[in-house]
């Protein structure tokens, strides 16, 4: 067991990790193939899995601080390239792109259905997953592919309808920096460039979660300024809890990249305490072990110069 001196919070002993990338599946309704990336600790049976929706522009190559931290710790993370991936460039023009967050969707869905198919193209990794544990995570665009995949509904700009778009399989989720409540509090900008965040109803999740949220994370999209990203906590059921990251603007310390230039806020602590809590969490929710939410529940309640961790 690790101590995090910077935190106060405590993990796993970290363990060595094999990533295999890209694993292509067939996709022919989204117009392109689904490019798959999987990290995994080279050790361990009866790994759950992290299944990780990257946030708009980004690919199957983000988030290494926390894809590496979370397989170091004991899980197997799959991530995709959505369409909305800066390596694919759609045209503005591009029929798919009002449609996007559902492309989304069903990507993490293809995934799902392949997982037996990825996982066999890991070496070592076969026979080594738990395949009833399986977590959602993603950051901005990607925790509202998260939360959908537990029950978010988004009413589409398209239809007007808001679709029951969950999935049995997935049974609790990660938000990071994620949008919330859409309607009047929308800006301009963010009603006529993100038709999905107009009609958000996070009142049908119930699965158990996580929301991130940073104090300073004051997007263009909403009036409400930094609190509109703990919607996801502060407006669904069940058991949830919120990480509130002190000073964390919306790639809360640097989860992006170890050398991510949008970076706004770079801080290596708010990067590991956002690590460490999540992985508690994972360890957590997944039955693994509950020490160290435990401990984080404990640590991160009082007067902490980095976060504060609430729950309901």
């Amino acid at each position: 067991m690790n101590t995090y001196h910077t935190t106060g919070l405590t993990g796993p002993a970290p363990t060595a990790t094999v990533s295999v990338k890209p694993l292509v599946l067939s996709a022919p309704w989204r117009g392109a193939d689904l490019h798959v990336r999987v990290t995994a600790p080279t050790t361990g049976t009866s790994l759950p899995v992290v299944l990780f929706a990257h946030g708009f522009g980004s690919d199957l190559d983000g988030y290494a601080p926390l894809v590496d931290h979370w397989a170091s710790g004991g899980f197997v993370v799959v991530q995709a390239t959505h369409l909305d991936s800066k390596r694919l460039d759609l045209p503005a023009d591009d029929p798919r792109r009002p449609r996007i967050w559902r492309y989304r969707v069903q990507d993490m869905r293809r995934v799902l259905d392949e997982l037996t198919t990825l996982v066999r193209s890991v070496p070592g990794l076969e026979g080594r997953v738990d395949h009833s544990r399986i977590v959602a995570a993603g950051h901005s665009f990607g925790g509202q592919t998260a939360g959908i995949l537990v029950g978010l509904r988004v009413t589409d700009p398209q239809t007007g309808t808001a679709e029951n778009l969950s999935d049995s399989r997935v049974m609790a989720s990660i938000q990071l920096a994620t949008a919330g409540r859409g309607g009047d509090e929308l800006t301009p900008f963010a009603h006529a460039n993100l038709p999905w965040l107009r009609g958000q109803d996070f009142s049908h999740i119930t699965a158990p979660g996580l929301v991130v949220a940073g104090d300073k994370d004051d997007l263009p999209f909403s009036t409400r300024g930094p609190a509109w990203t703990a919607d996801p906590y502060t407006l669904s059921r069940g058991d949830k809890s919120l990480l509130t990251v002190h000073g964390g603007e919306h790639f809360l310390g640097g989860i992006s990249g170890y050398q991510a230039a949008e970076t706004t806020d770079e801080n290596p602590d708010r990067v590991a305490l956002v690590q460490q809590t999540t992985l508690a969490y994972l360890r957590h929710v997944t039955g693994i072990d509950r020490t160290d939410w435990n401990n984080a529940r404990t640590v991160l309640t009082g007067d902490h110069p980095l976060g504060h961790l609430e729950s309901k």
